[in-house]
């Protein structure tokens, strides 16, 4: 890889930083994003190539259609991670990128929701919810 192409993963790197408790660390040799002890995100480079990891649940179908479409650039495995592999000429879409990153730290945080916002409610009705009184 040219050192002088735009790392087309540093937009989904600051997306996943954004969300609610996140802990950005490295796993082998990729970025890794989580929220509590559950990862939503590993990112970085292999072979001359980007690639993201995302846990999908819903947007599963949608994945294994583009797999098998474009295999050489998104692979669904046996769990629930999926591969997406790009480069700076060929990003991943956006539109993409982003549902598919929205729906893995709602399953990893969840929140079953997918939004920072829908996260953020959830955390703050769970801290104003009162205590019960004594027996």
């Amino acid at each position: 890889m040219a050192t002088s192409e735009k790392d087309p993963t540093e937009p989904i790197r600051l997306e996943a930083s954004r969300y609610l408790d996140v802990d950005k660390g490295t796993s082998c040799t990729q970025s890794s994003f989580k929220t509590g002890k559950k990862a939503f995100l590993y990112i970085g480079t292999q072979g001359g190539r980007y690639k993201a990891m995302f846990k999908l649940e819903g947007s599963k179908a949608e994945a294994a259609k583009l797999a098998d479409k474009d295999p050489d650039h998104f692979e669904v495995g046996s769990t629930a991670w999926v591969t997406a592999r790009f480069t700076a000429e060929r990003p991943m879409p956006k539109k993409l990128w982003k549902k598919w990153l929205d729906e893995s730290y709602a399953l990893s945080a969840g929140s079953g929701g997918g939004s920072k916002k829908k996260a953020s409610k959830k955390k703050a009705s769970k801290k104003a919810k009162p205590k019960t009184g004594r027996k």
